[in-house]
């Protein structure tokens, strides 16, 4: 008989996709047949609305060695038989419920990603967004998902090196927490997600399966409401410690038994139905599992509990059948569970078993092929009105007041330093990490050889709330100029899409928008997308969050000792490349100044995409010549607080009193026009030539030296502002335990 709309509301299914699936499977689903459909089509699993979008990404190029959404992860060739594997996902809704917890599986989860692919994870990075720590609610959120990062990051030892972090009113209630992970190893050791061979076993790895996590990729498809507490069961509980025996065995595997199986997927939303659904359809394969054979740590679970539990630390194996007993003795060896609770067939059927019962027998292609939908985007209205604000209308800076804009600039909490969070985290563990936290981007090195890559992790969802398709566009290049920053090339790119609700027409206008700006900055900077999330859904009944694309940017150095950082040293010339001083008002638009001074986002950004690439082409060279000290990306804060931070990084200071701004002061000392780095050189002349001959603006500010940063109107003593700067968040997070 027909389900009940409660039935689908658990599913995430409406009546019209339920109808699809009784059409297709011509008969009334199974209660498991139900459950499994409708995670695999949610929007988390199935992307209904972002999947015919993603045809414009760019997703070739010289470095990559995958194709997108064949296997669980992007690959990109270092050099020398050496490869990266790298990817973000979310957690959004799960933090919300249970911010440790949220956080802590959404580390776990992506760690599984990496080594199911038989690479060893080395970096972790993280891209959050929360509403105003002023709000109790959200400094609780805040400092839950920090602790559960870090959390689960040191447990297993893999070293949390870089992210970032922004809080606007649109995410109060429903914060983003995005991970990204980083693994490498040698390209013969990469492993497939496939289930190949009709007659080879399933073999599931790890924890025993428990309740937790039931619904979780549906509870990810819907929108926050006042029930969503009640869905605290839906967020899964993680065991770092089990997932660190789970990853050395995986990656034992890979590296030294390579032969032994088929393919290696994780179990992570939806469980069992995912991984092995997913695995036979890669393979063109399909499979009998009898839940029955699956060790539980509850009670009288269903077969429908057993197949969407998403319980943490499992991995799903399938080993060739003449080496079984091989693959059952080294998980064994390092005192997991293993056991076979299936094998693979040639049906491309799913069966579910449960003892002598058949409980589900569906087709693969049934499962695999969710609904797709159109999006129907219209521009919303007040985009228009934003964009035609005059942002001249407010008075300008005056000079008298520079210095304390900039110290309230350095103390808010976009800007402030992220020391508060960092030494939560061990960054150095493992002994890859050559630059921590703190810079433009994280840089690793690759044991063994002189090479190394550079990190970064980056969206400015105010950007992207004015003009989607710029502020998108921007992420990427932003992501780009920070790995610049450290003298690598920009390889390949990994995004995590955050939006609200698509079936909201400015929604999937953002959606829409978003994807193509993303599609345009990747083109032109040559950093094809590899792999990456979409979370949808991101509202509770007030508003949706502001629509960020979250950008994770993987480079590749050649030689690991000649990396840059951001800091100046005493003597440094130093040289703004690809502005003048002088900006146009536009650019504060979006910007934290204006965030801080008008307490809203205005104007329209904008941005030259092949004037972008030829600034870091340029940097990128003047680099190769030897001729930089050091660079940083110019971006949150503008010139003014890209220059503090370089002063304190290197704690020194820079006499730049003697420029003159000829237009508005707040633009120059505070505007966010893209497209710029401060740098350090000791040969400042050839510099300047190598700019005039790429057509790149460049200013020589002056000599860095001394305890003050003099700039222009701008006058503080370094150690003043460094106590601003590193005081701040402290002081907006005390007293939270108590709250």
């Amino acid at each position: 008989m027909p389900v009940d709309d409660h039935t689908l509301a658990q599913v995430a299914m409406s009546r019209a996709e339920y109808d699809r699936l009784i059409d297709r499977l011509d008969r009334e689903p199974t209660e498991v047949e139900l459950g499994m459909a409708g995670a695999l089509w949610s929007e988390h699993c199935g992307y209904k609305h972002t999947r015919p979008l993603f045809k414009h990404f760019p997703t070739t190029g010289q470095y990559v060695l995958t194709k997108v959404g064949e296997e669980n992860a992007g690959a990109i060739d270092l050099g020398d038989g050496w490869c990266a594997v790298f990817k973000m996902e979310s957690h959004n809704h799960p933090s919300a419920i249970e911010p440790y917890e949220g956080a802590a599986t959404g580390v776990g989860g992506i760690l599984r990603d990496i080594f199911a692919m038989g690479m060893r994870p080395i970096a972790l990075l993280d891209s959050l967004r929360f509403g105003p720590l002023s709000i109790p609610h959200n400094r609780r959120l805040f400092k839950g998902v920090v602790a559960g990062i870090g959390g689960y990051g040191n447990c297993i030892g893999v070293p949390t090196v870089g992210g970032e972090v922004q809080m606007h009113p649109a995410y109060s209630g429903n914060p983003l927490v995005n991970a990204m992970c980083v693994g490498v190893g040698r390209r013969e050791h990469l492993l497939s997600a496939a289930a190949r061979g009709v007659g080879n076993p399933l073999v599931l790895v790890g924890a025993d399966t428990g309740r937790d996590g039931i619904h979780g990729a549906t509870f990810a498809s819907v929108e926050l409401d006042e029930g969503s507490e009640e869905r605290r069961p839906a967020v899964q509980v993680g065991n770092p410690f089990m997932e660190k025996l789970l990853m050395e065995a995986c990656v034992e595997l890979a590296e030294q038994h390579r032969g032994w199986i088929e393919g290696l997927q994780d179990l992570g939303a939806a469980g069992l139905t995912s991984s092995a659904v997913e695995s036979a359809n890669r393979a063109g394969t399909g499979f009998e599992l009898d839940v029955a054979l699956v060790p539980r740590r509850e009670r009288n679970m269903t077969p429908y509990e057993v197949m969407l539990s998403e319980s943490q630390e499992r991995m799903l194996v399938i080993p060739k059948r003449e080496h079984l007993d091989d693959v059952l003795a080294l998980f064994r060896k390092w005192e997991l569970h293993a056991d076979v609770v299936g094998t693979v067939t040639d049906d491309q059927m799913a069966t579910i078993r449960d003892g002598g019962s058949v409980v589900a027998r569906i087709p693969i292609a049934v499962l695999s092929d969710p609904p797709q939908y159109e999006l129907e985007p219209e521009r919303p209205g007040e985009l228009d009105r934003l964009q035609a604000e005059d942002l001249d209308a407010p008075p300008d800076l005056a000079a008298a007041d520079a210095t304390a804009a900039l110290l309230t600039l350095l103390a808010s909490e976009n800007i402030a330093s992220r020391q508060w969070i960092f030494r939560q985290y061990d960054h150095q563990v493992l002994n890859h990490t050559v630059v921590k936290p703190g810079g433009d981007a994280a840089v690793l090195w690759l044991r063994g050889t002189p090479r190394g890559i550079a990190v970064s992790t980056d969206c400015n969802g105010r950007f992207v709330a004015l003009e989607p398709r710029v502020g998108a566009a921007m992420a990427v290049a932003e992501a780009a100029r920070n790995v610049v920053a450290t003298g690598a090339t920009p390889a390949a790119i990994t995004d995590c899409l955050n939006f609200g609700n698509p079936e909201k027409p400015g929604v999937a206008y953002q959606i829409e928008q978003s994807i193509l700006g993303l599609s345009d900055a990747a083109r032109v900077l040559g950093t094809p997308v590899i792999s990456g999330n979409a979370s949808l859904y991101n509202e509770v009944p007030e508003a949706a969050v502001l629509p960020t694309p979250a950008i994770g940017l993987v480079g590749v150095l050649d030689d690991i000792e000649r990396h840059l950082e951001i800091a100046l040293h005493e003597g440094d010339e130093v040289v703004l490349l690809g502005a003048v001083l002088e900006q146009p008002v536009a650019t504060l638009a979006g910007s934290e100044y204006q965030a801080l001074t008008l307490g809203r986002a205005a104007g329209l950004p904008s941005i030259d995409l092949e004037f972008e690439a030829r600034v870091q082409r340029l940097v990128l060279e003047a680099h190769r010549r030897e001729l930089l000290t050091g660079a940083h990306d110019c971006a949150d804060g503008g010139l003014a607080a890209t220059l503090a931070e370089s002063c304190m990084a290197g704690a020194t200071g820079l006499d730049a009193s003697a420029l003159a701004v000829a237009g508005r002061l707040d633009a120059a000392l505070f505007g966010e026009a893209p497209s710029r780095f401060v740098v350090g050189t000791r040969d400042a002349g050839t510099l300047l030539e190598l700019a005039r001959a790429a057509n790149v603006p460049a200013v020589r500010l002056g000599t860095a030296g001394g305890a003050r940063l003099r700039l222009g109107p701008v006058d503080v003593d370094i150690e003043a502002m460094r106590e601003t700067y590193e005081r701040a968040l402290p002081e907006r997070l005390a007293g939270v335990e108590a709250e």
